[in-house]
């Protein structure tokens, strides 16, 4: 059991910091411009489908670079040629311009590379295991994900709390008129903070891609879970979607690992049914078999008890 703790930590440590590395984008853009951009799960499909074309012409390495690259460019153009016209319409227009988005770009993705699983892959280098423990390996690919995950987070603290760039991005998330009369360009600065969080989801996909598949409904798998990270750690607030992403990695990770049942469950609570009661398939659920209505439960105590979130900043 206590192998398959560690395993389940490690691994649940890796789908948290990915699961960061999509969220922090949404953080960042919705607490500039208090826009929830439903959309931000397909440009972490983009950024996956993006290095499986680079990496096909020269090589993975490239790839991870230019690809997040290309992304937050086009996320920048559709803040500055989109957004920023639908902004003058209101937070509704906005939410309906981002859902609109995540069709088209699933659908230009099934246009241009069709509907099939494609064969994106970790450079063959790192095709080993990184260390065996218990009798299990883990791969070294994972190694590298954890490993780039915790150097994004590192650097976006590092550029938010320690660089006259990431002083006047705060400044501009709370007193954006005060920002602009001290004679920065405000709306550039949208469009950059835009595109980086673009770029983050980007770069997500590159690295989640060879793991995870990559396919036309990927965001889809990821995308509801990054809004349950938001409204859990706190619109607005970093450092909770931090802590959402890994409380969200860990709880389903070692769920899908435990193996323990509803019975069990109710064992150790000293409460038992009879084989014929009328709840008896209830009784036979599994926990790794609810693992994915964790997050959503979750979210649901969230809002009874607290529904700013975690570390939330604002309500709306």
């Amino acid at each position: 059991m206590a192998d398959a703790l560690i395993f389940a930590t490690l691994n649940g440590l890796v789908t948290g910091m990915l699961l960061f590395m999509l969220a922090s984008g949404v953080t960042l853009i919705f607490s500039m411009m208090g826009v929830l951009n439903f959309a931000h799960a397909s440009f972490y499909m983009l950024g996956a489908y993006f290095a499986f074309a680079i990496s096909q012409q020269i090589g993975f390495w490239p790839a991870l670079l230019l690809a997040p690259m290309l992304v937050g460019v086009l996320g920048a153009l559709v803040e500055r040629y989109g957004l920023r016209q639908v902004h003058k319409s209101g937070q509704v227009a906005e939410l309906v311009f981002t859902f609109g988005l995540a069709f088209l770009i699933e659908e230009a993705v099934q246009l241009f590379w069709g509907r099939a699983t494609q064969d994106f892959r970790s450079p063959a280098a790192l095709d080993f295991a990184l260390f065996t423990l218990f009798g299990q390996d883990f791969p070294a690919w994972k190694g590298v994900m954890l490993c780039i995950s915790v150097s994004i987070f590192i650097g976006l603290y590092f550029v938010l709390t320690r660089t006259r760039t990431g002083i006047i991005i705060q400044a501009a998330i709370t007193h954006p008129q005060a920002v602009a009369n001290l004679g920065h360009n405000v709306p550039r600065l949208f469009m950059v903070v835009f595109g980086a969080g673009s770029a983050l989801a980007g770069l997500a996909g590159v690295i989640a891609g060879p793991v995870l598949t990559t396919f036309p409904g990927m965001a889809s798998v990821l995308g509801s879970i990054v809004f349950v990270i938001v409204v859990i750690g706190g619109l607005g607030s970093l450092t909770g979607a931090l802590v959402a992403s890994l409380l969200i990695g860990l709880l389903q990770s070692w769920a899908i690992a435990s193996g323990l049942g509803m019975a069990d469950l109710l064992a150790l609570l000293g409460v038992s049914f009879p084989p014929d009661h009328a709840l008896r398939d209830l009784w036979r659920l599994t926990l790794p078999q609810v693992a994915p209505l964790l997050p959503y439960l979750l979210l649901v105590l969230i809002l009874i008890f607290r529904p700013s979130g975690l570390f939330g900043k604002r309500e709306s």
